[in-house]
């Protein structure tokens, strides 16, 4: 990775029962952070992070609860513990972009009712971040198609492309970057697809910094959705060319294909559900780089985009 970026995301779920710490020993869940950490920096790659409390392949839905914990924000252990999990990161790392949520609109489709109390909880902790570090960037990231009303029978109603502008500026003033992520291949059967236009409402909605803390487009045709080596270049091309200039870090998604067959495997022997394993077959060919290693013509890209614009 180091050869082909400077940063990396750290999109930790919540080890929920970690907190609060006791004694001198740390939980292994955060020593493997802190050895995740100790590998990008001897690779000279900075750490981003995002606090997901959320189940990446179905934010409708809480990522590993204790049994017995009631899967609301307004559960008063679900907030001591992303409260107390958040500062661990800030007081450990002291990183320059802390994320507190990953695509949080998804889940505010799903759960209205529970959305405030996300909210305030965003705020309470946004606020205990700035107390500590002023510096520190902080955000929550929306899924950019999803914002768009792309989903058929996600809409509420709202017709292609009209925004839903209230989730997001929900957060503010407490908003440092606005991030989205980004798969178009969900929609848009080519690359080439995407408008011209499709990102660029994001320049004229605000002058904050703009971020892709996660995205791609994939390599191959999956399931129902199409793809292909041209549709990644052009992807690519479409982000830079539209919203290149304010962007304040850009997160590939994968650098590598993955072998579907045995992360389903290994998914289903932890007890992962169907759904969940089908779902992340739908990224296997996302990555700039096949299984075996061998680069596809996106990478090239991707190396001449960094060096004109995204190194930090």
């Amino acid at each position: 990775m180091a050869r082909h970026a400077d940063v990396v995301m750290f999109q930790q779920n919540i080890p929920w029962t970690s907190f609060p710490l006791e004694g001198e020993a740390e939980p292994q869940p955060l020593i493997d952070i802190r050895n995740q950490v100790t590998l990008a920096h001897q690779n000279g790659l900075e750490p981003l992070f995002v606090v997901d409390p959320l189940n990446g392949l179905n934010r409708s839905e809480f990522m590993g609860l204790p049994f017995g914990w009631k899967a609301s924000f307004a559960s008063p252990q679900v907030r001591q513990a992303y409260t107390d999990f958040a500062l661990w990161i800030l007081n450990t790392f002291h990183p320059r972009y802390l994320g507190l949520a990953a695509e949080i609109n998804t889940y505010a489709d799903a759960h209205p009712e529970d959305f405030p109390n996300f909210l305030s909880l965003y705020r309470e902790v946004y606020a205990a971040i700035k107390q500590a570090s002023l510096k520190t960037r902080v955000f929550v990231t929306f899924q950019w198609e999803d914002l768009n009303n792309l989903f058929p029978g996600d809409n509420e109603g709202r017709t292609a492309c009209e925004i839903n502008w209230d989730e997001v500026e929900a957060f503010e003033p407490q908003l440092d970057v606005w991030a989205i992520s980004s798969y178009p291949f969900v929609y848009f059967e080519r690359g080439a697809d995407i408008p011209p236009d499709y990102y660029m409402p994001l320049l004229g909605r605000t002058e904050k910094p703009l971020a892709v803390a996660e995205g791609g487009f994939s390599s191959s045709p999956v399931a129902s959705f199409s793809g292909s080596s041209q549709d990644q270049v052009d992807y690519l091309s479409a982000l830079h060319a539209q919203i290149g200039s304010r962007l304040d870090f850009w997160i590939y998604l994968l650098l590598t294909d993955f072998n579907t067959e045995s992360y389903a495997d290994a998914m289903r022997k932890s007890g992962v559900g169907s759904p969940d394993v089908t779902t992340l077959g739908y990224f296997a060919f996302v990555g700039l780089q096949a299984v075996d290693g061998s680069a596809k013509p996106a990478l090239e890209v991707w190396d001449a985009l960094r060096g004109q614009r995204y190194a930090p």
